[in-house]
């Protein structure tokens, strides 16, 4: 299943721009954009979203009866499975959503569940520190390209996230 690419220069966040494209009748796809005003985190948090940094947002149809759990574990080690390809540092999972390298946060997922048209959508909504980090009083965080020997491209991540998501949604349908 391809998914096309649906690139934004600015939204108040790449998950409520996948629902409005749901709402659209627009099945599958990937959110991109360059700033987002209003990124969500989990819970009532923000996501920080600092220029230069990527922002996305996932979105298919997926079996009624499939639990959040299974789509977060699945999720979490497409992601993983993308950066490794980059560094040499240990990867972490922090439950529920983040990727740590050093025990610093470089990634977190946000996932929501809609439904259109008796339809069950997924959207997941991935944000990565690629070239810089927020500051966040007594929490850790850091950016991919700290720990990669080259400096990886925002589009060339992006197309590998999504070349990795197209061979899972079979998972999914």
């Amino acid at each position: 299943m391809k998914l096309k690419i649906f690139p934004f220069k600015k939204v108040k966040s790449t998950n409520s721009t996948a629902i409005r494209l749901i709402n659209q009748n627009i099945k599958f796809g990937v959110v991109t954009s360059e700033r987002q005003f209003k990124g969500r985190g989990q819970g009532t948090n923000r996501w920080i979203s600092n220029y230069g940094n990527i922002f996305l947002s996932i979105f298919f149809p997926i079996k009624k009866n499939l639990s959040i759990k299974n789509i977060t574990k699945i999720n979490l080690n497409v992601v993983k499975k993308v950066i490794k390809k980059h560094i040499n540092e240990k990867i972490n999972i922090k439950l529920p959503n983040d990727i740590l390298i050093n025990q610093s946060k470089i990634c977190g997922i946000l996932q929501e569940i809609i439904f259109k048209n008796n339809i069950k959508y997924i959207i997941i909504g991935i944000g990565i520190n690629l070239n810089n980090s927020p500051i966040i009083p007594n929490y850790c965080t850091s950016y991919l390209n700290k720990y990669s020997k080259k400096n990886i491209k925002k589009l060339e991540l992006i197309k590998e996230l999504q070349r990795n998501f197209e061979k899972k949604i079979e998972n999914f349908i």
